[in-house]
């Protein structure tokens, strides 16, 4: 079974890569872990950032270096904002159409985000992608090693339905997602566990910025699904207020822009406002019910599932793990630096244009501009691989207490590896880590390893710095 591309992940990254190898006639498979709509891209409910016009670019590559705290790559950001010009005309052409109102998010100079299906637009975004896609779709299917040698990928090994096999192809694609499922509270999708980059480790691939986490401030995590339900950063921008049980909005004690200051602060913001015995709410009081429930329809109707009468009645919130800056380092076309047809993109990947903290609605705009670099390198090359077979990894994928571990594995990390970090908590982790490795399964294995590289990253980071926050020096 060889392709002349194979794509790990059924995400929006994923699928535009495949939309332009697929008009090159490039066969095609894109490999997804579960159903094709369980990514994380499926669940995005803010939209896409895209600059306004010429002179909105510096503008908008200003506010992404200031929401990473210049961390940044910033001839990435050059890139990522200079080609989302093109990107809405490109998308409306491709038949897909966003709602007339712009909007303005958190940290954001200008109305410049572009949304669809009000707070939905990951979602309708993925069903458009999908009907249009013409890829070969396998799913149901776990990728659990890559198939390289020297500096070439040659494809991957699977499991499917309790049977094990080789895929070849000519490229390989990574695009498998974030590290969701490490942490106890997160709104990822229910797949997202951080196993390609634990594989990357295994193979020595480099990996950068482990440690910058982002949690967002605002989700509702009162439910008894392992995913939580994020209420979007527009809620804020468009005038939502966070309150303790007084009605305070205690935020501006933080930061002078209150709600509207960098992810980052929010969430520490409320995190150590409810160290402090405070329950914390989001006021979405001041607007009318039949504008709430049609701008925000998914919110609005999980939430009265939930019995909250909003928007009259305030929500409970808390921050959860949300989005990984960190991830494979890839050079200005996505390739993955020494391989010769190894890419990665989407969040799985480190093109370094959201620093030590994301700017909101960043993340879809970086997977279709970098996700068409990608296609368009592959195609340039046209690499060939030769005929060469592998022998399958017969490392036990399953073990009996893998489930047990995991599960402890998100505690020790929301705990010791969140919000606010210390030296003592790290160490802490990390050595309840290197404790567990030997005790699991292949799979389970492979997030182990994710998260060892980001507590160590963590440790090595002795300031902060962004998303990462570190307690000690403020001790």
């Amino acid at each position: 079974m060889k392709f002349d591309a194979v794509v790990i992940g059924s995400g929006i990254a994923g699928i535009w890569c495949a939309k332009f190898l697929n008009e090159k006639d490039f066969k095609t498979l894109i490999i997804t872990k579960n159903q094709v709509w369980d990514a994380n891209s499926f669940y995005a409910q803010g939209g896409v950032t895209m600059a306004l016009d010429e002179e909105d670019v510096p503008l908008h590559i200003e506010d992404t270096l200031k929401a990473g705290v210049f961390h940044n790559k910033k001839e990435m950001v050059e890139i990522l904002s200079k080609l989302s010009l093109k990107l809405k005309e490109e998308i409306m052409n491709y038949g897909f159409e966003f709602d007339p109102e712009i909007t303005k998010e958190a940290a954001h100079s200008v109305s410049r985000v572009y949304h669809a299906g009000g707070d939905a637009t990951g979602r309708e975004l993925h069903k458009f992608l999908l009907k249009k896609d013409n890829s070969f779709l396998i799913d149901e299917t776990v990728v659990f090693d890559l198939l390289i040698k020297d500096d070439t990928a040659y494809g991957v090994s699977v499991l499917r339905k309790g049977e094990k096999f080789n895929i070849y192809a000519d490229n390989v694609i990574l695009a498998s997602g974030g590290i969701g499922a490490l942490y106890k509270f997160d709104t990822n999708a229910r797949t997202i566990s951080g196993d390609m980059q634990g594989i990357a480790v295994e193979k020595g691939i480099k990996l950068r910025d482990m440690e910058m986490t982002q949690f967002h401030p605002t989700v509702f995590i009162e439910m008894k699904t392992s995913q939580k339900m994020l209420l979007t950063e527009a809620l804020r921008g468009e005038g939502a207020h966070i309150v303790d049980e007084n009605g305070e909005r205690f935020v501006f004690e933080y930061d002078e822009r209150g709600e509207l200051a960098g992810r980052d602060i929010v969430s520490r913001a409320i995190f150590m406002h409810q160290q402090k015995g405070h329950k914390v709410f989001l006021d979405v009081s001041m607007f009318d019910e039949e504008f709430f429930k049609n701008r925000f329809p998914t919110i609005y109707n999980k939430l009265r599932d939930y019995d909250i009468n909003v928007p009259h009645e305030k929500i409970p919130i808390s921050p959860a793990f949300h989005y990984f800056m960190g991830g494979i380092e890839v050079d200005c076309n996505s390739k993955v630096p020494g391989f010769m047809n190894l890419y990665a993109v989407g969040e799985v990947a480190n093109t370094g244009v959201h620093g030590a903290n994301r700017l909101a609605s960043n993340s879809l705009l970086e997977c279709f501009v970098f996700a068409r670099k990608a296609a368009q390198n592959i195609i340039k090359e046209n690499f060939k691989t030769k005929k060469t077979d592998f022998d399958i990894n017969n490392e036990e994928l399953f073990k009996e207490k893998d489930k047990y571990y995991k599960n402890l594995l998100r505690e020790h990390m929301w705990k010791n590896v969140g919000i606010i970090r210390k030296e003592s908590g790290l160490k802490e982790a990390l050595d309840f880590i290197e404790k567990t490795i030997p005790e699991l399964g292949r799979l389970a294995k492979l997030r182990f390893y994710t998260a060892r590289e980001i507590v160590k990253a963590a440790l090595e980071r002795k300031n902060s710095l962004g998303a990462h926050y570190r307690k000690d020096e403020h001790a």
